[in-house]
Order: C-alpha cells, then structure tokens, then sequence
C-alpha cells in the first residue's frame, strides 16, 4: 500500500485543489472544516518561506524541487501547504535589520525574487495576488493565492520611491519596524527614540493607504501602534502577533490597542512562535539568556569566558535542571480567544510565522496543521461561520476596505504624502 500511493504522489500533487480533506484531523471537525474551506480561503498573514529557502538553500533554491522538503529543516513545502488547506499566504520578505539599509533593500528585491520564481515554476499550485479580489479567484482556481509582505520599515532605506517600487513589484503590506528602531519609527525590541512616528513614519503611513499597501504594526512598539491608529485611513494588520494579557512581551498587543484595532476595523493575524504563546516558555527563554551570558559573555567575562566547552555543559546542567516548558494548541486558541473578546471576531487573524521561528506549539509543527487548530476551537463551541472570518475573511475584509481608500487617494500625485502629513 505504501509503494502504491508514493507512485500516486505526483498525480495527486497536480491536483489544483487547495481544501483539507486529507488535513491532519480525525472525528467530527474534518467535515466542517474541509466544507468551510472550499467557501473561504485559509490566508496567513506571515510566512518566511523565502528567507528561509534564502539561508539554508541559498543557490539551490531557485532549482530544487520544492513539493516536499525535510520537516527538520523547513516548516513548508507544496505537499503540506496542500494538506494544510491553505488557501492564501502573504509571503514575508524579511532581511535582518542589522545590515545597512541598502543592502537590505538588495535583499529584499532578491527575495521578492523569489516569490515570483515560486509563481512561476509552480503554476498549478500558486497564484501571484495584490488584491482581495485576486485572493478569491487564485482560491476558485485551486491555486495558493501569494501574496508579499516586507517585514521591516529599513527595508524601504528611508525611500518612498523605494516602497512605490516594493508596490510595483507586488509588495501588500510593509511592516513599519523589524527588530531595530529606525530613523522614523521605534521598534518594540529597541530603545525608543521617537515615542512612536516622526512625521516621516507618518508620510509613510499615509503612502501605504495611497498604494494601497497595508500598514503592518506587528514588531512596532506601542506609541509606534497608537500613532499608526490614529494617521491611517485605512484598516491596519499585525501580521503576526498576539495577545499581551496572556505572554507578558512587548512583541505582542495589548488590551488598550486591541480596542483601538476594533474602532479602526483592522485585523491581529495570531503567532504561533513559542516565546510569544506561553508566558512561562518566554520566561525560560529569558532565563537561559542569562544563564548564556553569566557563563560567557565577552567582553565583560564570565564564569567560563575563553572555554566554550565549560560553557556548552553549564548550559547543558542548567537545561536539565529547568527544562523548557510545553507550549501547547490550546495556549494558541487562548489567544485566539482573547483577541476575539477585546476586540471582536471580526478581528482576529492566523500569523503562524512558520520557518521564521524556533520552537513551535505542540500540533502545529508545519503548515500541514492549521486545521488542526480550528478544531479546537470548535471543540470549544466556535461556528463554521466564525471559523470563516478568522481563517481569510477578516483579513480579505481589512484588504478590500484598504483597496477602498487607496482608490479615494488615487488623485494624489505622488511625492504628496509628506506635504499631506505636514498639513494635517
């Protein structure tokens, strides 16, 4: 039986057919689950595919073949994006913040490079989108509608020429800040300079809503969030982020700007990153941290400073003594939850942020398991029709209502945007 359906493989992986009815969920949820899947596409809001493709390929992985690759190294390939159901992926094209902010627009165009290398060797299966409307045709067609987000505002080196080039290309949201403050916008992760926007980070913000592009907040600190809330015109996203309440860190959005995202009707696409579910998986990290730096951390010494030997068995000791906490599915619908209930389930989003992190929840090892979480939550009474919006029609929602502006926006000659900031 085993020979007989590895000879099928290549037969079913022509099928154009992006639902779930081989996802990994038993019982009575898979029904439900594939039936609400053909209606609305399953769209996350981030996946680093690309980058790392980029990192561990390099060369090769504008050749290789990429319907099935090792679930050690990657989180995604076309067999697991199939059998995950997914529908839609906005594509993220990240490059460290710490390069110099040229070479980071060099690497971002690479990378856009190659989502639409993906595109087109892999018609069958993937479809390039800019709009909500092309989102719904890709999934009609059976085709992964692909979409492309810039992860980090030194991406555009302080150009909007550079962001209108990102737009050209396909580029559907810019998130305003990676790890690293930047000249116009503080970053969650860094020491803040600005208290949020300079008047630049707001002329930004304004030409996102006049491209059409969508303002991505995850990453930014909160005087960054708050004063994106109040420039745009348009629905925000944090393509990646979850709820503060529940895992204490600055990456992740509080209660007070959860209520804000309501008001402005954008979307919190939720993270299953580990250190971002668990609040005590973050408190460990935080403490093995440490315990790294108190055994060697040059050039302030340690206890084993020049002996990285010693150091490797001090950190081997102290992780057997205080091993790594479970993250768990249910700590994910947790959040879930929690978004829904501070700012509504039309608010509320899938992040994953496959292959852009370490440590994972228990069940959603791969992009083969989102279904697995939305069996969860209709374990825990959630309808088909709430499953809907927090699987692509939120997000498809905040895309069309940011189309809407950008079209009001249309008669601005561009280069307006730091005038039209200055004025208001």
């Amino acid at each position: 039986m085993k020979n007989i359906c590895l000879a099928l493989l290549p037969l079913l992986l022509a099928i154009p057919s992006v639902h779930a009815a081989n996802a990994p969920v038993a019982g009575p949820y898979a029904a439900r689950i594939d039936k609400l899947l053909k209606a609305t596409p399953l769209i996350d809001g981030h996946n680093d595919w690309p980058e790392a493709l980029a990192e561990k390929a390099k060369d090769a992985r504008w050749t290789m073949d990429l319907t099935r690759l090792d679930p050690k190294q990657y989180h995604t390939d076309i067999t697991r994006l199939r059998a995950g159901g997914v529908g839609g992926q906005f594509w993220s094209v990240w490059v460290s913040a710490d390069l110099p902010q040229v070479q980071q627009v060099k690497d971002t165009l690479d990378q856009i490079g190659m989502v639409h290398s993906l595109v087109a060797r892999y018609p069958q299966h993937f479809r390039l989108a800019r709009t909500a409307a092309d989102m719904r045709a890709a999934h009609r067609a059976g085709r992964i509608g692909s979409l492309i987000g810039v992860e980090g505002g030194g991406q555009i080196d302080g150009s909007l020429a550079v962001l209108r080039a990102y737009r050209e290309l396909g580029a559907s949201y810019l998130t305003l800040t990676h790890s690293r403050t930047i000249a116009w916008a503080d970053s969650a992760t860094d020491n803040p300079q600005h208290d949020g926007l300079t008047p630049f980070g707001e002329a930004v913000v304004h030409e996102l809503n006049r491209l059409g592009m969508l303002v991505d907040l995850s990453h930014v600190s909160e005087a960054t969030m708050l004063d994106a809330l109040r420039v745009t015109k348009a629905p925000v996203i944090f393509s990646h982020s979850n709820a503060r309440a529940l895992c204490n860190t600055s990456r992740n959005v509080s209660d007070r700007v959860l209520k804000q995202v309501a008001v402005n009707g954008g979307v919190v696409m939720v993270n299953f990153a580990a250190q971002y579910v668990s609040e005590a998986r973050r408190v460990w990290g935080s403490d093995r941290s440490a315990e790294i730096t108190r055994n060697n951390a040059p050039p302030f010494g340690g206890l084993h400073i020049g002996d990285p030997d010693a150091a490797a068995r001090a950190l081997a000791d102290w992780e057997r003594a205080n091993p790594e906490p479970v993250t768990t599915i249910g700590q994910v619908a947790d959040h879930v939850e929690h978004i829904a209930r501070q700012a509504g389930i039309d608010h509320v989003g899938i992040g994953s942020d496959f292959d852009g992190v370490g440590a994972l929840p228990q069940g959603l090892s791969g992009v083969e398991t989102y279904p697995a979480l939305f069996a969860e939550l209709m374990r825990r009474g959630w309808s088909d029709g709430d499953i809907a919006k927090l699987a692509g029609e939120n997000v498809l929602r905040v895309m069309a209502a940011a189309e809407k502006v950008a079209a009001s926006m249309k008669g601005e000659p561009q280069g307006h945007a730091v005038l039209a900031v200055a004025k208001e």
